[in-house]
């Protein structure tokens, strides 16, 4: 998994320090309310976010709506206590592949040129700016992690929480999915905040789905198990 602050840049150090504390917290935390064990994940700092890469034998879908929600959930109750310049809204990127991972902890693989597309998306930015205020966390799933995790029956992962979008960055193109909490076709998990708390939010207001997939990322990534990537030069 890895994760991306938006805007971290400007803040200056003190409060980038912060954000990245607060975001490392709030992942690992999420781990563990999900019933995981964090030491089973490797993390690697990227400076303004992280990469996550979880064990092979992972169900891919408990790291969508236990860990992703969990973050999701306690990046909103920060939020909400923070000040302008220490409020995070993080961007998701997840896709399934084999990996490697050195004694050192450094990890490599293709997947991860897939999921660096995905993180650059214009469909991901766009997701991100049409978030409702106090939804700090917009997600793109690759079309392999989304055929193995949605449609299949499991919890909270209904096949119409997910839009489509078309991914087209550099080499890469796919067909992928959106979903944040609290979008228009997303899971709601949250309620939204208490009048007159408009202080805490963190962004413009909610769109039309149409708006959200045309509107302008880089985010949080999941690297999980075995599985095949869409990578080709389709230019047409």
């Amino acid at each position: 998994m890895a994760c991306d602050i938006a805007a971290s840049a400007g803040r200056g150090e003190q409060r980038l320090q912060e954000i990245r504390r607060v975001l490392r917290s709030a992942l690992l935390e999420a781990i563990a309310v999900a019933g995981l064990d964090s030491q089973d994940f490797a993390y690697v700092d990227t400076g303004d976010g992280c990469q996550l890469v979880a064990p092979a034998g992972l169900p891919k879908p408990r790291l969508l709506v236990p860990v992703l929600l969990g973050l999701s959930r306690r990046i909103r109750t920060h939020n909400r206590k923070a000040g302008p310049d220490t409020r995070l809204r993080v961007r998701a990127a997840v896709h399934a592949g084999e990996i490697r991972l050195d004694p050192l902890g450094t990890v490599s693989g293709v997947p991860f040129e897939a999921l660096a597309r995905l993180l650059e998306s214009a469909p991901l930015r766009q997701a991100t700016l049409a978030a409702p205020n106090g939804a700090p966390v917009a997600a793109i799933l690759s079309p392999h992690f989304h055929e193995e995790t949605v449609g299949h029956g499991y919890s909270g992962l209904d096949a119409d929480a997910f839009t489509p979008a078309d991914v087209r960055v550099k080499e890469y193109a796919a067909r992928a999915w959106l979903w944040y909490p609290g979008s228009p076709v997303g899971p709601r998990v949250d309620p939204p905040p208490e009048a007159g708390a408009d202080e805490h939010s963190v962004g413009p207001g909610p769109r039309a789905v149409e708006q959200l997939i045309q509107a302008g990322g880089r985010g949080t990534v999941f690297a999980v198990g075995r599985g095949n990537q869409y990578v080709h030069n389709d230019r047409s």
